[in-house]
């Protein structure tokens, strides 16, 4: 079946998605199996030098409390990550001037000696950024595209357009990265139409893997009256990327727990086969704070087995 923009938005919009969903937990089994990836996720900065409306790290936010870990910090973290199973690490970031390719480099090379994938979330660079850090072993690079309408992105981002984001995924794809994407369902005026093309971005770009997750209101942004987004729609989203991209990586995100801890299980029955657990230390995991959320302290070893317990309770394997 061709999935048109048009197809796309039928099936976003069905009153009864349950066939969709079978479809979609179906396809994921055929294509990459009943593993669930676990991904450390280290935030280690949350400086940012960009003005997202929605985002609590934006750096017109005067409420938050900054603060950079330091490269020794970085590597320890990672080291326990490593020594506790975990075969990823995120390191993720807000776009902080500070960390300059250089000085990730030496921490990336650092890292890779520990016989862990690294995976990077620290926004928008230039080619020859992006090329040193795939130089110095850094395996996949996370961009979401966050909206693939212009003006919903131009609203959104006054510091950047969609076609510098869009050309940056082009960039990583080039360079041989494991390239990520995504966006968020519920933003301000996003329509099914949106969606979909969010989802056929996602595809025209070759995303191997794609971050997508329900949009949470901060209270300390400029859309703090916003309503949050639909849990269920995200499901749906989930289910049709899943579909459309069979081999696609796609995560259980944080914000589906945030509103309901149900539907981040249930996001595994409609096409998701990864999750990320936190490793930030206590003193900064708070603070690394897009939108509010719960959480508890840091125990990497201890939070490490719990998740896989909870993995194998549904009928999952954890790797």
């Amino acid at each position: 079946m061709e999935y048109t923009l048009n197809k796309i938005v039928d099936l976003l919009n069905l009153e009864d998605f349950s066939e969709i969903y079978s479809k979609a937990d179906e396809i994921r089994k055929e294509n990459v199996g009943d593993i669930v990836h676990i991904r450390a996720i280290l935030e280690f900065s949350n400086y940012c030098g960009r003005k997202c409306k929605y985002c609590g790290l934006n750096c017109t936010n005067k409420s938050i409390k900054r603060y950079r870990m330091s490269s020794e910090e970085i590597i320890s973290t990672a080291f326990e990550a490593a020594m506790n199973g975990y075969k990823t690490l995120v390191l993720q970031s807000g776009e902080d001037a500070y960390y300059t390719p250089e000085i990730l480099g030496e921490i990336i090379k650092s890292i890779k000696k520990f016989n862990i994938d690294i995976t990077l979330s620290t926004g928008e660079m230039d080619y020859d950024s992006y090329a040193h850090l795939k130089e110095c072993g850094a395996d996949r690079y996370l961009l979401k595209h966050e909206t693939a309408d212009e003006d919903l992105y131009q609203y959104l981002h006054p510091c950047g357009t969609l076609k510098e984001r869009v050309q940056c995924l082009k960039n990583i794809k080039k360079l041989g990265y494991e390239t990520g994407g995504g966006f968020m369902v519920g933003l301000p005026n996003q329509t099914a139409e949106i969606l979909a093309k969010d989802i056929l971005l996602l595809k025209e770009i070759g995303c191997e893997m794609a971050g997508i997750g329900t949009y949470i209101t901060n209270p300390n942004t400029e859309l703090k009256d916003s309503p949050n987004g639909s849990t269920d729609m995200t499901k749906r989203a989930v289910a049709l990327t899943r579909i459309i991209m069979p081999k696609i990586h796609l995560p259980a995100t944080t914000s589906l727990g945030v509103l309901d801890a149900k539907e981040k299980e249930d996001v595994f029955s409609c096409g998701a086969n990864v999750i990320m657990q936190k490793v930030t230390p206590s003193k900064y995991k708070a603070l690394y704070e897009i939108y509010p959320s719960k959480l508890s302290e840091t125990n990497i070893k201890l939070q490490r087995i719990k998740l896989e317990d909870e993995i194998k309770s549904l009928n999952r394997i954890p790797l």
